[in-house]
């Protein structure tokens, strides 16, 4: 049995800008860039069109948002500022150290995560009460390029754990993103359906065969 956890709602809550743009803004300017007056409309506006599914990182947006409005900035300076501005403050949620327990028991385990802000997963999980160490791999859209539903991040989850795409069961909170798992032939753990802290339980379920 190979089990991939979704991060961000599933295993931890964070406590993220309520303002993006601002957020994003606001570490700009700290860094010396100008930022256009008209920023909220640059960075709520698409500035590539990537094919369905696929990620764009948020400082390869901003950069885009910012190049068209004219202004210059130095190389890697948009990244420190995104990072930034997304430094999370992290909840650990209720069931979560023994769901992963209880996947970690059966086989190998993976974080399988939507996020466009590099390090951030990273970060999150250094300031979670999960073990880093817990996990055989680590699978994020902004790594990978793809954005759960496509099929991309799970075949690639499920190579990392090597097992075939069918053999992965995804824990998740989102229907939409989290349910991909299913067009790949995988199993999908609803938090809609099953609360964290059953998990254990319908992954014991799981192994005899029976129906979550």
């Amino acid at each position: 049995m190979a089990v991939s956890f979704d991060l961000f709602g599933t295993l931890v809550d964070v406590d993220q800008p309520a303002t993006p743009a601002e957020a994003v803004a606001d570490e700009l300017d700290s860094r010396g860039v100008d930022v256009p007056e008209d920023w909220a409309d640059a960075y709520a506006s698409p500035h590539v069109d990537p094919p369905e599914n696929a990620e764009v990182p948020l400082p390869a947006h901003v950069s885009r948002a910012l190049a068209s409005r004219g202004v210059e900035f130095e190389n890697n300076v948009v990244r420190r500022a995104v990072v930034a501005a997304f430094d999370p403050v992290v909840e650990t949620r209720d069931g979560a150290l023994d769901a992963v327990a209880a996947a970690r028991a059966r086989g190998p385990v993976a974080i399988c995560s939507n996020c466009s802000v590099p390090e951030l997963v990273a970060r999150t999980l250094i300031r979670a009460d999960l073990d880093r160490d817990g996990f055989d791999a680590i699978v994020t859209s902004v790594a990978c390029g793809w954005r759960k539903p496509a099929p991309e991040i799970f075949e690639l989850t499920a190579d990392e754990l090597g097992v075939a795409p069918s053999e992965l069961i995804h824990v998740g909170d989102d229907p939409r993103t989290d349910g991909g798992v299913e067009d790949v032939g995988g199993t999908a753990i609803l938090l809609e359906d099953v609360p964290l802290t059953d998990v254990p339980e319908t992954l014991a379920s799981l192994e005899e065969g029976a129906e979550p």
